[in-house]
């Protein structure tokens, strides 16, 4: 939730009524609200103590989100505490972490011989299983909790790191009442390295000498610790609108069609200068896309048969909160939409000479991938190939419409909380890129010829969808293996 979401939506909404449209949102409005709650670090009543000697917050250590109490639990040093099964790295091979404290250390980012395309670009394994971070692995091997021995880089900006680390995460109240939140936070501290020095003396190594590439052993000191947290609320919207069609029976039903405006936001923490995550492919391009798409559709000279539902929905990047809040408490008959059509990243191509590799997967500028589309419905796939085929030719590629893709990004959009709702789906999409959540994602950047194609082929599709005489068949079950997002 932030004030910029906020002024979106309100620019958006601006839009819609002047264009005419049917307010779909709350009491007559444009905008489902969404209640959400941060938990934050209660700083004043978290407290750490390590072989029997007190530290104090803010100058010793700081402390992620998390309620809890530990006392009295044995150490381990857990070396840089990543796990990629595909590299044959694992920190804790020859260390038991169960009901301990694992304390790790790095000056990297990521294990030695890994860069962070290939952890997020699916070729090393699936995240949260083949490959896990130290909060990952320390929990799923049973640990109290992790200390993590601040690199260079974070006591270079030691206050502003602490400041940052003790926002919560947000939460869906609603979501959160009903039990279908995530489990507890794990608790994290992050010690100076002064504090570090401490910790290791009289230990069989000093931290001076744990060198670069630290190996895993136990510590006999114990650690007690107390993490507190106070709850934030605030709140957030989808953007929800209806062009009402033009038949009298098939104007009940419904052709979804949405993007997620929000994106990661301004990251105060990142290296060098830019801090501010522009996220114009991700999502402008298809938040940009879909009010093109209304804009039109208020300016044609007659109306589809059936009514389009215009759904932008917040919280994408989080989690898919938005479109799982819409679909579980919907200002509409969701049972009336017939598909949902998703624009996520449309607006950048990978020219002849580009020989980055980091842009490997990112579609040429005549291409776009498309997933989904014959997954639930065979008539759905029909008419995505034959609009397209008719009118402007893309390339369209389905490399990704596999539910065994190892990119997973059937799971990775909003779609994917209409599909699990019974709603065939079709997803439009760029493929990954250099800037993929990085600052560099920015307006200029944007391939805006291959952006209005890929826009105005949707929009046909839209428009054959809603003029069928019969709503699209769900003819096939979506596969089991994409009914789970985890």
């Amino acid at each position: 939730p932030s004030r910029g979401l906020d002024l979106t939506a309100q620019f958006m909404g601006l839009m819609l009524e002047r264009w005419g449209f049917k307010p779909a949102g709350d009491n007559g409005t444009f905008y489902q609200k969404m209640a959400m709650t941060a938990k934050n670090t209660d700083t004043a009543k978290t407290s750490l103590e390590i072989g029997g000697q007190k530290l104090k917050y803010g100058r010793d250590f700081y402390a992620s989100p998390a309620s809890a109490m530990v006392a009295d639990s044995p150490i381990v040093f857990g070396g840089d505490g990543w796990f990629v099964k595909s590299k044959n790295i694992d920190a804790f091979a020859s260390l038991d972490v169960k009901d301990k404290t694992v304390v790790v250390y790095s000056e990297n980012e990521y294990p030695e011989g890994v860069t962070r395309d290939d952890l997020f670009s699916g070729k090393l394994g699936r995240f949260g299983s083949d490959i896990m971070p130290p909060q990952f692995y320390a929990r799923m091997k049973g640990a109290k909790g992790l200390i993590i021995v601040a690199p260079e880089d974070v006591e270079n900006r030691w206050d502003l790191f602490r400041e940052e680390s003790a926002k919560g995460r947000a939460s869906v109240d609603k979501f959160a009442a009903e039990g279908r939140q995530r489990g507890a936070a794990f608790p994290t501290i992050t010690i100076t390295k002064e504090t570090a020095d401490k910790l290791f003396q009289g230990e069989s190594k000093s931290f001076s000498q744990l060198g670069t590439n630290p190996t895993a052993f136990a510590l006999n000191k114990k650690v007690n610790f107390m993490i507190e947290t106070q709850s934030v609320p605030m709140m957030t919207q989808n953007v929800v609108a209806i062009w009402e069609g033009s038949d009298a029976v098939l104007k009940n039903e419904m052709v979804a069609i949405g993007a997620h405006y929000d994106h990661v936001g301004v990251n105060p923490l990142a290296k060098g200068e830019d801090k501010i995550w522009n996220g114009a492919d991700d999502d402008g391009s298809g938040t940009v896309a879909v009010l093109s798409i209304a804009e039109a559709l208020s300016k044609a000279a007659k109306r589809p048969k059936r009514s389009i539902l215009f759904v932008w929905h917040a919280g994408e990047e989080k989690g898919l909160l938005g479109s799982q809040y819409f679909n579980k408490f919907p200002t509409v008959d969701i049972k009336n939409v017939v598909t949902q059509l998703n624009i996520d990243m449309i607006g950048r191509s990978r020219k002849t000479d580009d020989t980055d590799p980091r842009n490997k997967e990112l579609s040429g500028e005549n291409d776009v991938y498309v997933i989904g589309s014959e997954m639930m419905s065979s008539k759905l796939g029909e008419i995505t190939k034959a609009t397209n085929n008719s009118y402007l030719k893309l390339g369209y590629d389905y490399r990704y419409d596999d539910p065994k893709d190892p990119n997973r990004f059937f799971f990775r959009s909003d779609h994917f909380n209409y599909a699990v709702s019974g709603i065939p789906i079709v997803f439009w999409f760029d493929g990954v890129h250099e800037d993929y959540h990085q600052a560099g994602d920015e307006p200029e950047k944007i391939d805006y010829p291959k952006m209005e194609k890929i826009t105005r082929t949707i929009f046909l599709t839209m428009w054959e969808i809603a003029d069928l005489k019969e709503r699209p068949a769900v003819d096939k079950e979506l596969p089991k293996e994409l009914t789970q997002r985890n």
